[in-house]
């Protein structure tokens, strides 16, 4: 299976999510709080490269990706990359680089559920918007208990290895799963002709 295809799988497979977060966005009114940055400035996340092919592919098109995989070669901060913080005094404040080709775990943090020991659902969402929105995120933990739908992380994690099954069962710190994604794509690339209507980068 070509990049291209992978990539347009990973995209209407992203499109289908947006769709169904928007709806529980909008029945419960659970969102992130503007200019917050927290959650991408853990240390711990964790990102298979399939999520991140996209981004990858769009960055070998407009000619930055081996620029930008050096830069991951060399980079010691364990914070995601695609991250810019408002300010070096506070990193908790600021914004995706690239929000429209945020991975699967950016999408569904917040938003999704997770499965407890028992098979219980759990809203995956953050302690600031738990104290910013109680009364949003009580109803919605309820309604979640009563059945009303919400995405599944592992759902989702199992559609998208669906496309590729070694990238997509590969879970890495998240630097590493750009850089891999990265490798993917020039890999790829470094023998084929570049999609229609696009030129190589030099």
């Amino acid at each position: 299976m070509s990049i291209e295809y992978k990539v347009r799988l990973i995209e209407e497979l992203f499109n289908c999510l947006e769709n169904e977060i928007s709806i529980f966005k909008q029945q419960f009114d659970i969102n992130c709080i503007s200019g917050c940055g927290k959650c991408c400035t853990k240390l711990d996340v964790e990102a298979s490269p399939l999520e991140f092919l996209p981004w990858a592919f769009h960055l070998f098109l407009n000619g930055t990706a081996e620029e930008v995989l050096a830069e991951l070669k060399v980079k010691t901060s364990s914070i995601c990359t695609i991250y810019q913080p408002l300010s070096l005094i506070d990193s908790n404040s600021g914004s995706c680089g690239d929000y429209k080709y945020r991975g699967l775990i950016c999408r569904l943090f917040g938003h999704a559920a997770t499965k407890d020991k028992y098979g219980k659902l759990r809203l995956a969402t953050c302690k600031i918007i738990k104290e910013a929105k109680p009364n949003s995120y009580k109803s919605s933990v309820e309604a979640i208990e009563k059945g009303t739908y919400i995405p599944i992380f592992t759902d989702y994690y199992m559609q998208l290895s669906q496309i590729d099954f070694n990238l997509g069962n590969i879970i890495l710190p998240i630097n590493k799963a750009l850089e891999r994604a990265l490798i993917e794509v020039l890999s790829y690339y470094a023998y084929r002709p570049v999609p229609r209507g696009f030129k190589k980068p030099a």
